[in-house]
Parts: structure tokens; C-alpha cells; sequence
């Protein structure tokens, strides 16, 4: 088994800190683990216990099923970064390239689903250019369900939804 650069548990915080200083948004333990394996030393289980005893420490926060740094993190991050090695470095910013892309297309689409007392639901969709709003809509749904398999439609290609709607408003001569 290869021996990598993390060697103990000082060595895995670290680099689960430079990890996520430079996610473009909280990640998931997974995705954390994925971009961790850049090192032969990560192994699972102690990255769970690492990232459990961050959270503890106040160095990670938790929300849901996501993790993102703080304030305490980022400056220890700062601090410490220098003792990675730089090939452990960089083989994590070659892998946080594909990652954040992903974190900023999911930042820019979003999708809501509402129930209704009458077994509606009511689906609002969000696509956005950085700051700006592309379009938004809220659809009447039969059910829930139904608006949840929308929601996925509408994630899986939201250009599409929004071209759909602009080709059918530039429509002339609609009577």
C-alpha cells in the first residue's frame, strides 16, 4: 500500500482545511472525501472522525448533509497551508476545478417544491447569471411527485426550459 503524505491526524486536518478554503460553496461529505483521496494516507473512517472533531472545534460548520469552513478554519488554513507539500496541493486544486464548477451551476439553479392543502404542489424555479436572475416561475403541480420529477427536468437542463420560454415570447403574429 502506498504511503502518502498524511501520516496522522494533524496532517488529515490540514488537509481537509485546504480542501475547504477553496470550495466555491459547503460540499458534502463525499464529495470531501473524493478530493481527500488526492493523498494514499485518507482513509474514511478517519476522515470522519477528523471532520466530526472540526465541527466540534468550530473549524467546520454542518448544515443538512454539507460542511463549509469558518472563520476559525480559514485563518488556521492561512496559517497552516504552507506545510502541505505543494504536490498535495496541487493535485487538490487540479480536483477542486471540477467540484466547484459544479457548486457554482448548482448555486445558479434552483428549485422549490411546495404542497398544497388540495394535494397540489406548487413548484418555483430559479435560473440565474451570477447575481441576476434569468427567470423565475412558479408551475401548478397535480402532485407533489409530479412537481419533484419537474424539479429534476428542470435541473438537469434548465437552458433549455429558459430558451423554450423566450423562443415562445419572441413568437410574432400570436392571435
Amino acid at each position: 500500500m502506498p504511503i502518502g503524505f498524511i501520516q496522522d491526524e494533524l496532517d488529515l486536518k490540514l488537509l481537509i482545511l485546504y480542501i475547504m478554503d477553496r470550495t466555491a460553496g459547503p460540499i458534502t461529505f463525499l464529495q470531501l472525501f473524493e478530493l481527500a483521496l488526492c493523498d494514499a494516507g485518507v482513509d474514511y473512517f478517519s476522515l470522519s472522525q477528523a471532520v466530526d472533531h472540526m465541527v466540534s472545534t468550530g473549524q467546520l460548520e454542518q448544515e443538512g448533509e454539507r460542511y463549509h469552513i469558518t472563520d476559525k478554519g480559514r485563518r488556521n488554513s492561512q496559517i497552516c497551508e504552507s506545510s502541505l507539500p505543494r504536490s498535495v496541493r496541487r493535485h487538490c486544486d487540479e480536483n477542486l476545478v471540477n467540484v466547484n464548477e459544479a457548486l457554482r451551476v448548482e448555486a445558479q439553479v434552483r428549485t422549490q417544491v411546495a404542497a398544497r392543502e388540495d394535494g397540489t404542489a406548487t413548484l418555483c424555479l430559479t435560473l440565474e447569471d451570477g447575481d441576476s436572475p434569468l427567470i423565475q416561475a412558479a408551475v401548478l403541480a397535480s402532485s407533489p411527485e409530479q412537481a419533484e420529477r419537474w424539479a429534476e427536468t428542470f435541473k438537469k437542463d434548465p437552458a433549455a426550459f429558459y430558451h423554450g420560454v423566450i423562443k415562445l415570447l419572441d413568437r410574432e403574429g400570436l392571435s
